[in-house]
């Protein structure tokens, strides 16, 4: 019967595939196509970049003449190539371009980095640290203001993690921020209860104090740029990666992209959801949608660059202590927090939220908003689901990005709707521990509810969010899909015995689509990538285990042997 399955499927290409002959046959392995049944063959053909046939080595072999490339398996398995829901490729390319930002594990290696810089920078001008989560170091808390004035008492100090962060008294000085303005801007400026005095704690930093670059800074060229983001797309290779989605795409980076594109030079496929400001006027933000909706590469996509649509901030951070939950977060010396009905903050309120999904579904582009505490995502999934009743919100691909705490009733109207789930795994490993340590097992029922939202039928897809560093572990945050894959099957946190809640954890088959052809809805592109379904673009990648039936730990470490774009070896 399973002989019969595979000669079916290969006859079913039809003979129009078939005229001319292969220019690559992999035989003797285990190919993984990711169609509807999730069929694994033995062999695939490849001729012009994409899959001919699939099926029996013995009938796939006769597709071949004497110039086709046989490559011989050895049992080995493919996958289609994985695609990463959500980077910032541009600008994690660029974080070590001026020197090298080492690992932080506690407080004392961030003082350590800062008195390093002190000896570069000249005093008086900024140091600023960036995505150093407060999850992952071992005090778990931010830097106090008292800490970073030890390191450098004559530097304007910023540190900072996802929107918020913490500064050093020089710092608070410069940016007019003391006792007085922080009664004005309870929302933004933490303060001692008792005094009244700012803590250096900031929550959406980014509304009250500025950086300014410092002189050590050296402007960088367009090309060191591009050479820099190259190297970036390399080790995605390296690591099996052949597709990302930019959220929040600028314009810089935008040009950028088209540029290798251009020279030839872009080894991923790309789309990008653009980055587009909810405040001000609602006429100025529908003509930045008519020109984005206006953009050659949204309107006709190339292969390997094309726009999607637009990303907001709707909330604040999970790691950072300004996710936007439903419940209080509770006082808290992890996130310094100490209004017990503190619920965390919404950076864009429900009437404006339906007011910008709304025109970008009617003019096609795929809506999405950083969403992270289950009060952001359920408001979210309302507001699609009205906009349903009389506007189709799937065919514009719209989604929920990061959605790390949701409800059952966001879940359900995902499902019902027809709208997609951007989910990064790796911050239930790293971060799952402070997590449950600060809200309890009951709170994280639908903490990255994985099982939920397959079971749900809603197209959840697996990013990584990298933002810094090149290096797939060194990363911030770390892009290895393997080690996702491993954490969708185990649910597994740092320092915790118990894996958090089991039953949301995926299975084998569940684990590849939602790196592979689920990211490929969200592209957009599934009709064309994803799978290894004849007719669609042969990207793919061998691998050196099994990863449907390898023991469990074995699948963080898989390794990569090769990697493939339009049937080309790019690794």
């Amino acid at each position: 019967m399973k002989r019969l399955l595979l000669a079916l499927i290969t006859l079913h290409i039809g003979s129009a595939l078939h005229a001319q002959p292969a220019d690559l046959i992999l035989r003797n392995g285990k190919v993984v196509l990711v169609d509807k049944n999730f069929s694994v063959v033995e062999s695939m053909a490849i001729r012009d970049g994409r899959v001919q046939a699939v099926g029996l080595s013995a009938d796939i072999i006769k597709l071949g003449n004497r110039k086709t490339r046989v490559i011989d398996l050895q049992g080995k398995m493919v996958l289609p190539g994985l695609i990463d829901s959500h980077v910032h490729a541009t600008g994690a390319s660029m974080t070590e371009a001026q020197h090298e930002i080492p690992p932080m594990e506690n407080i004392a290696d961030v003082q350590a980095y800062i008195r390093t810089r002190a000896k570069v920078v000249p005093k008086g001008e900024w140091i600023r640290l960036s995505q150093v989560f407060i999850t992952r170091l071992k005090e778990q808390r931010y830097p106090s203001r008292a800490e970073l004035d030890a390191a450098t008492p004559e530097h304007p100090v910023l540190f900072r993690t996802g929107p918020d962060g913490s500064a050093n008294s020089l710092a608070l000085k410069e940016a007019g921020i003391d006792k007085a303005f922080a009664a004005k801007h309870p929302e933004n400026v933490m303060v001692n209860p008792t005094t009244g005095e700012p803590t250096g704690i900031l929550r959406q930093a980014s509304r009250v104090i500025r950086a300014k670059p410092n002189s050590t800074q050296k402007p960088i060229e367009l090309a060191a740029r591009d050479k820099r983001l190259t190297k970036l797309f390399a080790d995605y290779n390296r690591r099996g990666i052949t597709g990302v989605i930019d959220r929040n795409c600028g314009s810089s980076a935008r040009d950028q992209y088209e540029r290798l594109l251009d020279a030839r030079q872009l080894t991923v496929r790309v789309r990008v959801s653009r980055g587009v400001s909810a405040g001000g006027e609602v006429a100025a933000i529908e003509k930045r949608l008519d020109d984005i909706a206006a953009d050659p590469y949204f309107k006709k996509p190339a292969p390997r660059f094309g726009v999607i649509g637009v990303k907001v901030f709707q909330d604040g951070g999970m790691l950072t202590g300004s996710a936007l939950f439903q419940k209080p977060w509770g006082k808290s010396k992890i996130y310094g927090i100490k209004d017990p009905e503190y619920r965390g903050m919404q950076y864009v309120k429900e009437a404006r939220l339906e007011e910008l999904a709304r025109a970008c579904v009617q003019r096609g582009l795929a809506f999405t908003a950083h969403c992270q505490g289950d009060a952001a995502t359920t408001t979210l999934a309302r507001v699609y689901a009205r906009i349903n009743k009389d506007l189709p919100v799937a065919p514009s691909r719209s989604s929920i990005t990061h959605s790390s705490f949701m409800t059952e009733e966001a879940i359900r109207l995902a499902g019902e709707v027809g709208f997609g789930i951007d989910l990064q795994p790796a911050w239930l490993y790293q971060d799952g521990f402070t997590l449950q340590s600060h809200f309890g097992k009951e709170r994280l029922k639908y903490f990255i509810p994985l099982k939920s939202l397959f079971k749900a039928g809603v197209k959840a897809g697996g990013g990584s969010d990298h933002m810094q560093r090149i290096g797939p572990l060194r990363s911030v945050n770390p892009y290895d899909p393997f080690l996702g894959m491993w954490i969708t099957l185990t649910r597994k946190a740092r320092w915790l015995d118990e894996p958090i809640h089991p039953e949301q954890a995926l299975n084998r088959q569940e684990m590849i689509r939602y790196y592979t052809i689920n990211n490929a809805w969200l592209m957009r592109a599934e009709k064309e990538i994803g799978s290894l379904e004849p007719g669609k673009r042969a990207d793919f990648i061998i691998i050196d285990r099994n990863l449907l039936t390898c023991k469990v730990d074995k699948v963080k470490t898989t390794q990569v042997l090769s990697t493939w774009l339009d049937g080309v070896q790019v690794k």
